[in-house]
């Protein structure tokens, strides 16, 4: 079993995890295999083939206090007073939760949880009125983004009072703020763009659901470019992203951030097989994709940013002590046996890391 990282980092060397979603409806059965791929960073499973509620947007939307939610044909809108589609949101999650608790009885260990983040659930969730997304009016975002503070508060804690041994790693999507900050969200009629909050407000804005969650806190964004200034920031312990949507030039923000100690969940696996690839790449070409990309970016791997090593580096360190493995986003796509071949291939190559960075070293 890989051995206990620095502090600063919740998780042990050579780590892999899951973004979030899974392929399947049943909750029980997805936190076995979870539990069984992934067992130095579980995380709790999203099945959205349930249906509506069990998505991003309509998950989290089940967190929020004081502002109910019902679904349209085009999507969530917040509604005048809590209605069915609000309750079988609740009711899923519920079922997640208690599937997690039964699971993960007795379990000691980093455990994450997802939800979406502040900015995407803004450009996701429509007014009663105006049908435009809930970003369009100032005075809408702040209620969101308070009450998404105290859901998440309270999700949190739900979680600490199920599973007591676990340290939690808190994760928020936020897969729609790189639109949000390009001025890129559509108003109801597509017409138009909705104009784009200060800088200053994206990243405060981020950082109060970032403290609301008292716990280390990654902020996960699968779309490009992804703002790795802001989330280092607003106050996230680490970021998120598909390594393989980087394009070269967008590596040096993952540099500035990787050399501002911020942890990494690099996407590296596809989250879906292909008829050309039905099945992942060997753990060895997974691992080697890290370092290569660490390499590129002017580090040795065993390197850690400008800091000296410290407890539980060591020879294991840099890299396999600052990066977790994940698939790419998507996996809820994927066939229930590539899902499992996916995890199970990022925990083999997270534990071939260390091994790498060796032969490196000497």
């Amino acid at each position: 079993m890989p051995e206990e990282t620095e502090d600063r980092f919740p998780w042990p060397v050579a780590s892999a995890t899951g973004v979030g979603s899974l392929p399947g409806t049943d909750p029980a059965e997805a936190m076995r295999l979870v539990f069984g791929e992934l067992p130095d960073l579980p995380h709790l499973a999203e099945l959205p083939a349930r249906g509506p509620g069990a998505d991003l947007t309509g998950r989290t939307a089940a967190m929020l206090v004081d502002l109910p939610v019902e679904l349209t044909p085009s999507g969530w809108r917040f509604a005048a007073r809590p209605g069915r589609d609000l309750s079988r949101a609740r009711g899923l999650l519920s079922a997640d939760l208690d599937a997690l608790e039964e699971v993960a009885d007795g379990y000691r260990g980093p455990l994450k949880i997802q939800a979406c983040g502040p900015w995407t659930l803004a450009a996701t969730i429509e007014l009663i009125r105006s049908q435009d997304p809930a970003l369009a009016d100032a005075g809408a975002v702040a209620d969101l983004t308070a009450s998404l503070a105290e859901g998440l508060a309270a999700h949190v804690a739900d979680v600490r009072r199920r599973v007591p041994g676990a340290r939690l790693v808190v994760q928020l999507d936020e897969p729609g703020l790189p639109a949000v900050i390009a001025g890129d969200v559509p108003t109801a009629s597509g017409l138009n763009r909705l104009s784009v909050p200060e800088t200053p407000d994206l990243e405060t804005g981020l950082g109060s659901i970032i403290g609301a969650a008292r716990a280390f806190t990654v902020v996960h964004c699968c779309a490009l470019p992804v703002p790795f200034g802001m989330i280092k920031g607003a106050g996230a312990g680490a970021a998120g992203c598909d390594l393989s949507k980087l394009a070269p030039a967008a590596e040096d923000g993952l540099a500035e951030a990787v050399e501002a100690g911020l942890g990494i969940l690099a996407g590296v696996i596809p989250a879906t097989g292909t008829a050309a690839a039905p099945e992942p790449p060997p753990a060895g070409a997974v691992a080697r994709v890290v370092t290569g990309l660490w390499q590129r970016m002017g580090w040795p791997a065993a390197r850690n940013g400008p800091a000296a090593p410290t407890k539980g580096e060591g020879e294991a360190g840099g890299v396999a002590a600052q990066v977790v493995l994940t698939p790419a986003c998507g996996a809820a796509g994927a066939t229930p046996g590539y899902a499992r071949a996916a995890m199970a291939r990022c925990r083999e190559a997270a534990r071939l890391l260390p091994e790498l960075i060796e032969e490196e070293r000497t």
